[in-house]
């Protein structure tokens, strides 16, 4: 009997490396997709290259800026997803203030001044006792490296134009997990208690000691999470 699927959607400046222990942890259990988001500038277009890649009925995890896709894949094609994982990611949309930084970002990679993830943006994306921690930094830095300055540019176009997802959230009845770090400052805490309220078959785990980057932060705790969830 085939393996069920699993598709897993990196973050911002994500590459496959994000899931490396998940990928190596879960193979005996199901068959994992992974599609390379950064190629493409709009949150609809990378739910469809997803959706073309995907068996006709798959579990469906995202990360950060794969949880928005997620969301779109789940408006575009909601029989065909069997499960959802959300990590470390949110249902609303940008603010203001949020799109105005992320335009400057994009201004300032335009005219050269692209250099990955900056030593002094990892305080907001990883936990503090993780900033020296080599396993964690080089992956983020590496990825980032990978997804390059053309990369940055439309996956910062397509999450500024994302959709409020929040009315999406009481037609998913799905078993459902939510995961987040309880120090992530890019999507904190109480994004996710929010979404796990409103999912009707949602469970909510929280992991100790946790910034933005759970599966890396925390491989072991994320994957097994994960590996319950997709346990019938």
């Amino acid at each position: 009997m085939p393996k069920p699927t699993l598709v897993l959607l990196p973050g911002l400046l994500n590459t496959r490396r994000l899931f490396d222990h998940q990928i190596a942890a879960l193979g005996d259990l199901v068959d994992i997709v992974v599609p390379e988001l950064y190629r493409h500038d709009s949150i609809g277009a990378m739910a469809e290259v997803t959706l073309a890649m995907a068996p006709p009925t798959f579990a469906l995890a995202g990360f950060s800026m794969g949880g928005y896709v997620a969301f779109e894949i789940l408006r575009r094609a909601m029989p065909r997803v069997e499960r959802l994982a959300l990590i470390d990611t949110q249902a609303t949309p940008d603010k203001p203030e949020a799109t105005a930084r992320r335009r400057g970002f994009i201004e300032q990679t335009r005219i050269g001044r692209f250099h990955g993830v900056q030593p002094s943006l990892l305080p907001t994306i990883i936990h503090p006792a993780r900033l020296k921690d080599m396993t964690v930094v080089q992956p983020i830095l590496d990825m980032a490296k990978e997804v390059g300055a053309e990369g940055f540019i439309r996956e910062q176009n397509a999450i500024m134009a994302r959709p409020d997802s929040r009315p999406l959230l009481v037609a998913i009845d799905i078993p459902t997990v939510v995961i987040v770090g309880r120090q992530d400052q890019a999507t904190p805490l109480p994004r996710s208690e929010e979404m796990a309220a409103d999912i009707a078959n949602a469970r909510l785990m929280v992991i100790e000691a946790c910034g933005h980057m759970a599966p890396l932060e925390k491989p072991d705790e994320v994957t097994n999470a994960l590996r319950r969830w997709l346990s019938p």
